[in-house]
């Protein structure tokens, strides 16, 4: 490394005289609370339930924990018990690993257990019927000791037959796609549509058991000698479990040219499975779920309901789902007269709103449909089946992700088709055409003047969805009979909200992840401090209630929220320009993760979930010229011609990667590690730059900020991993936190030109001041503290702590230290927060004073702030609810942030 410059060793110097002096810093607080050397913390970790219920009728769960430094290492294996102390199988795996070697975050399956679970170091408990994989021919057999799925490695088949015990319950799992080559605007003439099936190009058995077992399969979707829609499909199975999950990911690679009509058009987008149809029509059912609770309860061939009684009881095994005795024991009337009952084989449950859901049958093609129902919110679950076996299936955020659907077909016959529908066929085709023909902006200096009325930043070509994707989760349970009322309850519930186990706040907190001291449990003791909270409970409730309000759902947009507010027309401003869907912009996403990791609420981890499956998928592009970056707030999530790492930032995915362990969202944070390579294609400043500048391997240009934060966290995350690529990724952390550190003035430089061979960049002959107002605000603060817990390297510390000292100073004490001031700035009040972590690093009072002074007086939300919403009814909005005029997007993360760092690092210190 180069030496440090003699100016920093004078301030490191004066840092250390006066964090000696100053009890509070959190240097201080680290060195009291270190354990003694040659010791560990390895005290029990008690695992709870998200939601009460435990893990119901899913076929298991999976979670992170995370360790302090140094306690475990590579190797160690650990043991759960359950409240009575009894053995809980368990399968654990490192996720993460500190610098030294040690374990970070360690995962764990479990496929049993309610109530709560301790986790110790010790030997795991071996499950009486464990998962295994065997390989055979061209298959890939995969048994639960319940069931046993045969999968494909080549052809159209991903789940060849699922069994359970000598009785086949499904057969011949695929994957469908419909596409419309040509959508009409007006009136609808002769559609035509072209199918087709899934390609398998690649099978992987990523865990083998025994609790739990992952296959990964991809391919794309073929008709003919077309193969596009990318899919990558994940199966989990868990030990002595009779059910499956299914996670589903499709990547869109089609045309959709703005002002044609002709293009790929996704008009459905499914998972089918065939059901043999053993038993009598009879004793066939169906059941589709729908409102709560609630659940169509009918049989292929119903006897209730007749001219004729054939006995209560037979009646009520039908409704029941039992097998009926024989039709001999019948009233006679009724049996002789059985051909004469219809057999309904096919039925249709479609959600083509978040409001409203229908349901329809028909006893065969080719005859006309009846109404059976219908409701606002469907749960997304179904059963085919009788008697003798039959298959649940159950699609996540059914509704909230509308157009979905679930069909059965010719359940009167030998075999039954299911076919569940993530876009529904019955739905508009899927138009991601750009909204509007570019309103004449073909010249930057056009498109700037655009940016200033309708701050869109537009450019012809850009808003593409080419890239974009979208994961889905799906369940499936193998019956050896109908279930009963209260099985088919748990499994439609464990579809609406699928068990997490967790571990708590606390221990989130004292491993010291994401950020050693920078998030606390929340805090009442003082009025001050419950107003904070108060402030922060309101403005999570608040975003909450939008959503249902506003209807913030459907296949695309599930899991944002919108940017800024228009108070005339009592209405997001969802038409206008980059005012419109969020896109992570000034970093929602950690406020909700923070706002989780400090309090364990599960409404909080179910919204910074939907927010983290949206915003690294259809917010990034995963395809393409672009691929690895996302695209900046906008009317379409990929409508902006800003394609920019802060958006793609690795840092909004790591918290659900290491909660939960989720392969799709590590997946995500893998396929950023070379982004870097991006900055060749695309320069995120191109509009606005005076200098000559053409993109070059060895002298990029890239920004210290919001820039380098989005590489950093990809490099950090790999390298803690260990993944593929983790040694390169190490040697890029390193490397650039010491050229940027070098820097003539260090953060304060702005920009460096960057190597993409060395990964370094050059250090400026010049000092130069370039500072922004974002370069902060998109995860920099927090990725900084774990770099600076992690990582010895004194002088990026400095140069760090050197930017947090003079972001929010005055302009004359800037330009005392730079020699010129940073320019007219905003955002203080968000930056408070780099006040408070600086102060308690190097023990600055004044510091520690002014972050509360930025906090409670500068710009974003005052404690004068109205802090409550007003009722809106018709006619000054589309439907009753509620306002706040005074909230914006930008200014409740920043405050959110600020405001949980804030009460973390000073919480002592609050001014009076």
């Amino acid at each position: 490394m180069s030496p440090i410059p003699r100016r920093s060793l004078l301030k490191a110097a004066a840092v250390a005289g006066a964090a000696a002096q100053f009890s509070w810093a959190l240097g201080a607080r680290d060195a009291e609370a270190a354990p003694a050397a040659g010791t560990t913390d390895a005290e029990p970790v008690v695992l709870d339930w998200l939601e009460e219920g435990g893990l119901g009728a899913a076929p298991g769960s999976t979670l992170g924990v995370p360790w302090p430094k140094g306690v475990h290492q590579e190797g160690q294996s650990f043991a759960l018990t359950d409240e009575n102390g009894t053995a809980v199988p368990v399968q654990s795996w490192p996720i993460a690993y500190w610098p030294d070697g040690s374990l970070k975050w360690t995962a764990h399956a479990v496929s049993s257990g309610t109530g709560k679970l301790t986790l110790t170091p010790g030997r795991p408990a071996t499950p009486a019927r464990a998962v295994t994989v065997g390989r055979r021919g061209g298959t890939i057999d995969v048994s639960t000791g319940v069931i046993t799925a045969r999968l494909g490695t080549s052809g159209s088949t991903l789940v060849r037959s699922v069994t359970r015990g000598a009785t086949e319950i499904a057969r011949n799992g695929r994957l469908v796609l419909l596409r419309q080559p040509e959508i009409e605007d007006g009136d609808q003439g002769t559609v035509t549509y072209e199918r087709f099936d899934s390609a398998i190009s690649e099978v992987r058995v990523e865990q083998e058991g025994p609790v739990r077992a992952v296959v990964r399969i991809d391919g794309k979707h073929r008709k003919g000698h077309r193969g596009w829609l990318p899919f990558s499909v994940r199966l989990y199975f868990y030990a002595g479990a009779d059910s499956f999950r299914m996670v589903h990911t499709i990547t869109y690679d089609g045309t959709q040219e703005p002002g044609k009509a002709s293009g790929d058009f996704i008009r459905g987008i499914g998972v089918r499975f065939t059901v043999p149809m053993r038993d009598r029509s009879y004793d066939r059912h169906i059941r589709l779920g729908g409102e709560g609770t609630g659940m169509l309860r009918e049989a292929v061939q119903g006897i209730t309901g007749l001219r004729r009684d054939p006995g209560q009881a037979v009646q009520g095994a039908q409704y029941e789902g039992r097998k009926l005795p024989d039709p001999s024991t019948w009233d006679q009337r009724v049996t002789t007269r059985l051909p004469y009952i219809p057999e309904w084989g096919d039925y249709t449950l479609s959600q083509l709103s978040a409001d409203g859901f229908t349901v329809r049958k028909r006893t065969k093609k080719g005859h006309g449909w009846i109404a059976a129902g219908g409701g606002r919110r469907a749960s997304g679950f179904g059963y085919v089946g009788g008697a003798s076996g039959g298959l649940s299936f159950g699609l996540r955020d059914f509704w909230e992700k509308f157009p979905a659907q679930l069909d059965i077909r010719d359940a009167h016959t030998d075999e039954a088709q299911v076919t569940i529908w993530l876009w529904s066929p019955e739905a508009q085709p899927m138009d991601l055409r750009f909204y509007h023909d570019g309103l004449g902006q073909d010249t930057y200096p056009e498109q700037l003047e655009g940016l200033n009325i309708t701050y869109e930043d537009y450019e012809p070509g850009f808003g593409t969805p080419y890239g974009i994707a979208r994961t889905s989760e799906l369940l499936f349970w193998a019956n050896e009979s109908t279930p009963s009322a209260e099985t088919l309850a748990e499994q439609a519930e464990a579809v609406r909200v699928l068990p997490q186990l967790a571990a708590p706040p606390s221990r989130l907190i004292a491993a010291g992840v994401f950020g050693k001291g920078l998030y606390a449990e929340p805090d009442r003791s003082t009025p001050a401090k419950a107003r904070i909270e108060d402030h922060l409970d309101f403005l999570f409730t608040y975003y909450k209630d939008q959503v249902e309000m506003r209807r913030w759902y459907g296949f695309w947009d599930y899991g944002d929220i919108m940017h800024t507010y228009d108070t005339v027309r009592h209405q997001w401003r969802y038409d206008v320009g980059g005012y419109a869907w969020d896109n992570s912009e000034l970093s929602p996403d950690l406020w909700l993760w923070y706002a989780y990791l400090r309090s364990g609420r599960a409404d909080i981890f179910r919204f910074a979930e939907a927010m983290t499956r949206h915003t690294g998928e259809v917010d990034v592009y995963h395809l393409g010229t672009w691929a690895g970056l996302g695209t900046r707030h906008g009317v379409q999530h990929y409508a902006d011609s800003a394609k920019q790492q802060r958006i793609a930032n690795t840092t909004y995915r790591r918290h659900y990667y290491f909660l939960t362990a989720d392969e799709r969202v590590g997946d995500l944070m893998h396929a950023n590690v070379d982004s870097d390579e991006t900055f060749l294609v695309l320069d995120p400043i191109r509009k606005i730059r005076t200098e000559p500048y053409t993109p070059d391997r060895h002298a990029l240009s890239i920004g210290f900020g919001t820039d380098w934060s989005g590489l950093v966290s990809a490099w950090l995350t790999e390298w803690e991993r260990r993944g593929p690529k983790w040694e390169k990724a190490r040697a890029r952390v390193l490397s650039t936190m010491e050229t940027i550190a070098a820097q003539p003035n260090g953060f304060v430089q702005g920009t460096g030109l960057y190597d993409l061979d060395t990964g370094r960049f050059a250090v400026a002959d010049e000092p130069v001041v370039g500072v922004s107002h974002l370069s902060a605000v998109f995860g920099l603060n927090e990725l900084c503290a774990e770099l600076i817990d992690l990582v010895d390297m004194p002088e990026f510390n400095e140069a760090y702590f050197d930017y947090c000292r003079y972001f929010n100073a005055t302009k004359a004490e800037q330009a005392a230290r730079y020699g010129s001031h940073f320019g007219s700035l905003i955002l203080f009040q968000g930056h408070s927060r780099l006040d408070a972590y600086a102060a308690v690093k190097t023990g600055d009072a004044k510091l520690a004073e002014r972050a509360w002074s930025k906090f409670y007086n500068s710009d974003g939300y005052r404690e004068s702030a109205p802090w409550r919403t007003e009722k809106v009814t018709g006619p000054m909005a589309l439907v009753e609810g509620s306002e706040a005029t005074w909230v914006s997007t930008n200014d409740t993360a920043l405050y959110g942030l600020a405001a949980i760092e804030n009460l973390a690092l000073l919480g002592d210190r609050m001014p009076s």
